[in-house]
């Protein structure tokens, strides 16, 4: 594990580690300084498959882009049927999801991931039940996000992605508590809109122009209205129908920047 206290720190902000019903202290786990063997990425995917894909893309294209030649990540998958969370979603059942995510997370530590990341924004709303069933590390999206926000200096930012992540307070509260942001979300009509295209399109591979415009309206109020300094893509399938490039303000993908932390924790 890294000696001093600032990568303790740094560390301590973004990685849970599970035993049991609680969080640990952060175990022993990294290699010494001069050992520089990949550690192995764990991903739970499927929701929707049409952003994992690019978790997967992102991981590689990362590893590339640092390590040079022909390395790529050390990767694990463990992949559900989208269909059956969706209907759990819906139905509220967050329990069978959690359920379902730990024996995900568990069979990806047993295959010998060194970390898990959960391919999605919004069913990190069972994170507790994912740390309870590993002792390996688990990284939050919301903490990547934070982090990355906080890096920034931004104080107020916009966020966008399913009625869940938006109106829940697992998300949010991450966000607002420990990295001292205020988080603002569209109007309801705007949320129950955005649930649909993500529901009903994005995760189905459909990405139309009137919906972009749409997303692309709604951020507009964010900043013309709420004075938001930056917006959050909070669901992994919004940067695929919205390019950066065309958002007015700092964006920020939760894909990549979830990416980028796992592969940091892979490459330390």
């Amino acid at each position: 594990m890294p000696k001093t206290k600032e990568h303790q720190k740094v560390l301590g902000n973004l990685f849970y580690y599970g035993s049991g019903n609680k969080k640990s202290a952060v175990p022993n786990i990294f290699p010494k300084p001069n050992d520089h063997i990949m550690k192995t990425i764990g991903l739970i995917g499927g929701m929707s498959w049409e952003s994992t894909k690019v978790y997967y893309e992102y991981l590689n294209t990362m590893v590339n882009n640092q390590k040079g030649g022909s390395h790529s990540a050390k990767i694990l998958m463990s992949s559900v049927d989208f269909a059956e969370i969706e209907k759990d979603s819906l139905d509220d059942n967050w329990k069978n999801i959690g359920k379902t995510m730990g024996q995900h997370a568990k069979k990806l530590e047993q295959a010998g991931a060194d970390v898990i990341i959960l391919c999605t924004n919004t069913i990190h709303l069972v994170s507790d039940a994912i740390t309870a069933s590993i002792q390996v590390p688990f990284l939050h999206i919301a903490d990547a996000t934070g982090n990355a926000i906080a890096h920034k200096k931004l104080k107020k930012v916009g966020l966008l992605g399913t009625s869940f992540t938006m109106e829940r307070d697992f998300y949010t509260k991450t966000l607002r508590e420990k990295y001292g942001l205020d988080v603002v979300v569209p109007k309801a009509d705007d949320r129950q809109q955005l649930q649909h295209i993500i529901y009903n399109e994005l995760v189905k591979g459909s990405f139309t122009k009137n919906s972009k415009l749409a997303c692309l309206r709604m951020i507009q109020e964010l900043i013309g209205q709420q004075g938001v300094e930056g917006i959050i893509l909070g669901c992994t399938e919004l940067p695929i129908l919205i390019p950066e490039t065309e958002i007015p303000v700092q964006a920020f993908n939760t894909t990549k920047l979830h990416a980028q932390k796992a592969v940091e924790f892979a490459l330390s």
